[in-house]
């Protein structure tokens, strides 16, 4: 078994955890972290980053590549991610599929593209010259969306797939995003969930969302600042019946509850993980 098949469930890596998750023994416990964090040459945060690699398996979720844009990755981007690879070696490395970069200039936001044949095979060229320059197989993550735009000519999970198939990467199924997407645009969360290449799946992730200020429940934001909603719990459980025990991550990214929260949601996930090795043995 690789390390990524024996990883079981993990936490988004923040300063504020790093004194309790560097002593934490938990048993199969891995931590993530977005590596354009640690883009330096040396420093307090990188010290601290290979302490916790010293205890815990690390994965690398990237938030800037950029994959869907026109234009192939940043080459300076890419040196520094591989340097960051080569320092940690991480168990994972993961990508959006969006863009944020353009011409130079970096957009706060991970941004939606018309599924075309041309983004398709703009993107597919892009993860191979990820892929090739990092050494490894990639994991890319499904978008949430807000709102609808024109132009779609592919289904989004046969889009992924095609993907897959063409450049050899992997998924990584954020369940959050499903439902988020699928309350804002009105399509089904489980029929989405049931159709998704789970062979291909690499990593899973959870998170909370929150309701829109102005549009309420009918616009939902991946927010990241609340604990996973029972809904995003019952169709993790959908899945992982399913497709198996897959590495999985609690995200917390804002309103940071303490360690010992974060532990327990982690807890629960694991308990969902050992319900499907358990009934694989039967």
């Amino acid at each position: 078994m690789s390390m990524c098949q024996s990883l079981t469930v993990g936490l988004g890596l923040k300063p504020a955890h790093y004194e309790e998750a560097l002593a934490c023994s938990v048993q199969g416990l891995w931590f993530e972290v977005h590596p354009e964090n640690y883009f330096v040459d040396g420093g307090p945060r990188i010290a601290w980053l290979q302490a916790i690699r010293s205890r815990h398996p690390i994965s690398l979720h990237g938030v800037a590549l950029s994959l869907a844009a026109d234009c192939p990755p940043d080459p300076a981007h890419l040196q520094r991610l591989l340097d960051l690879a080569r320092r940690v070696e991480p168990t994972l490395i993961s990508e959006h599929l969006a863009w944020s970069n353009w011409r130079g200039t970096y957009h706060p936001d991970l941004l939606p593209f018309p599924r075309s044949g041309e983004a398709l095979g703009r993107i597919v060229d892009n993860i191979g010259r990820t892929q090739d320059v990092l050494g490894c197989r990639i994991a890319v993550e499904n978008p949430a969306h807000y709102l609808r735009i024109d132009g779609h000519a592919w289904d989004e999970i046969d889009f992924l797939a095609e993907i897959v198939r063409r450049s050899g990467c992997g998924l990584l199924l954020d369940i959050n995003n499903v439902y988020v997407g699928a309350c804002n645009l009105g399509y089904s969360a489980a029929d989405y969930i049931d159709r998704f290449p789970a062979e291909a799946v690499m990593e899973v992730h959870l998170a909370g969302y929150t309701e829109d200020r102005q549009f309420g429940a009918d616009l939902l934001i991946d927010s990241h600042d609340a604990p996973v909603a029972e809904t995003v719990w019952n169709l993790y459980e959908r899945f992982i019946a399913r497709a198996g025990r897959c590495p999985t991550l609690i995200e917390r990214d804002d309103k940071l509850p303490e360690f010992s929260v974060m532990l327990a949601e982690r807890d629960r996930a694991h308990a969902v993980l050992q319900r499907a090795l358990e009934e694989a043995n039967r």
